[in-house]
């Protein structure tokens, strides 16, 4: 049966074979595009025109993959910078160790370590806008949640869901909310007492959805969805009783790993880091592990090379999603979708309008995986058009908002997410369907908060 599932490089394929496709049957056209005066190009409102057909040519296609490549290629080398570093640090066996430590102090009270968790990664989506920052956790986290008798699918989640659920209702994230409401020229970060109700619950319910799978895996370690997989991990794991302490080296390996993940907390929420600074902080932290565990220069390049191998599907979905967008904006049909999809919306009953704004913003985030890219596209039409339906622009952004980020942890064109699958070893199938059911509850509620706002006149 399982291998009767189509390949996430065949899902992708296939996906920019139909975006080809579309350059045929789709009117190409496009929006004018302005400098905002945060230096942002955005789309003039009212500027749509019909333009001469860009279609994809049979190599277009194959060439969208190339294109898409080197589009993402600040994200793809990231990931193996990241990826290689933690894989200097996996050959200095103090995970083994550390996990070894915490899973005996935690003996009796191991849910308890998966809610402070995810509050604490929530807490990163929403204020600091985290999503590939948060990938490099995936790798401690999966081996404690083994030890401590969950699975790696608990370990992928706290991660990844527990990020993804406080961005998605994020109350301050600076690229999300923070663009739109600058974009729709309401004040930045208003609007904070609905939005962190909205935040609870979807936290909340995160949490509680997590916690009840765990505990089922807790009590029957065979009902796991990766128990097979898993098995082959905890084979590799030194046994909890053999554990008799850090040695010296470890404990300073351990100290440079605590000392990087504070300077990364810092750098990103004072510094403004990205990618490029984030990377080489990664990149130093491992040479110095290697050097402190004293590794020889050659066994530092081979466990570092060991760690890209392990997330290279990771890394090359994110170019090959990239080359969807490629043959959208190549073949001039992105902004005919959205332009059709506005008209939609703007089409519905008053107090249908602002459900609509939600479903379209739903729809185009599996389209542009990116929520600034997304709110830089969407929100110059959306705005100007709550205007003239009835529908408040806080309520326009917040749509923007929940369309954008309940998606980013489902929907496999996501580049980041698919990296910390990679990296957790849990199949894009298997978490989808697992998660499937959460999906639809936060869907769910981001229309009840929609709706909510919508009949308020949310301000």
């Amino acid at each position: 049966m399982a291998s009767r599932v189509p390949h996430v490089f065949v899902i992708l394929f296939s996906v920019i074979l139909l975006a080809a496709i579309a350059t045929y049957v789709v009117t190409p056209g496009e929006y004018d595009r302005a400098e905002d005066a945060n230096g942002r190009m955005i789309a003039v409102d009212g500027s749509y025109h019909p333009v001469e057909a860009d279609r994809a040519g049979f190599m277009d296609v194959f060439q969208a993959v190339y294109t898409g490549m080197t589009g993402a290629a600040d994200i793809i080398f990231y990931i193996f910078i990241v990826g290689g570093s933690f894989g200097i640090l996996r050959s200095t066996n103090v995970i083994e160790g550390a996990v070894g430590s915490i899973s005996k102090r935690m003996a009796g009270r191991e849910k308890l370590i998966i809610p402070v968790l995810m509050v604490f990664f929530a807490l990163g989506g929403a204020m600091l806008g985290l999503a590939e920052e948060t990938i490099p956790y995936i790798t401690i986290l999966v081996p404690l949640m083994l030890r401590l008798g969950f699975d790696s699918m608990t370990g992928a989640a706290v991660v990844l869901l527990g990020t993804s659920a406080g961005f998605a209702s994020a109350f301050m994230n600076p690229f999300t909310v923070g663009v739109a409401q600058g974009i729709a020229q309401i004040p930045v970060f208003s609007g904070l007492g609905l939005r962190l109700i909205m935040w609870v619950v979807f936290v909340g319910v995160s949490i509680w959805f997590v916690m009840r799978y765990a505990d089922k895996v807790k009590k029957d370690p065979k009902s796991s969805i990766t128990y097979d997989s898993d098995l082959t991990l905890k084979e590799k794991q030194s046994p909890t009783e053999q554990f008799v302490g850090l040695t010296g080296r470890q404990k300073l390996v351990l100290t440079i790993l605590l000392a990087t993940l504070v300077v990364l907390a810092i750098g990103v929420s004072k510094l403004g880091w990205y990618l490029t600074e984030i990377a080489g902080l990664f990149l130093l932290m491992g040479v110095l592990m290697g050097i402190v565990s004293k590794l020889s220069l050659n066994d530092i390049a081979e466990a570092f090379i060991e760690g890209c191998r392990t997330l290279v599907m990771g890394a090359l979905v994110v170019g090959v999603a990239r080359g969807i967008l490629v043959v959208l904006q190549d073949g001039k049909i992105m902004d005919t979708i959205l332009y059709g999809l506005a008209n939609a919306v703007g089409s519905l009953p008053t107090s249908l309008t602002a459900i609509g704004m939600y479903i379209v913003q739903c729809l185009i985030s599996y389209i542009i995986p990116s929520g600034s890219g997304q709110a830089a596209v969407t929100m110059p039409i959306m705005a100007p058009l709550g205007d003239l339906v009835g529908v408040t622009r806080q309520t326009a952004v917040l749509a923007f908002q929940l369309g954008d980020g309940i998606s980013n942890i489902f929907t496999p064109t996501s580049g980041y997410f698919m990296a910390g699958l990679a990296l957790a070893g849990v199949s894009w199938v298997k978490w989808a369907k697992w998660l499937l059911p959460l999906i639809i509850c936060h869907y769910i509620l981001g229309a009840v908060f929609v709706t909510i706002a919508h009949l308020i006149g949310y301000q």
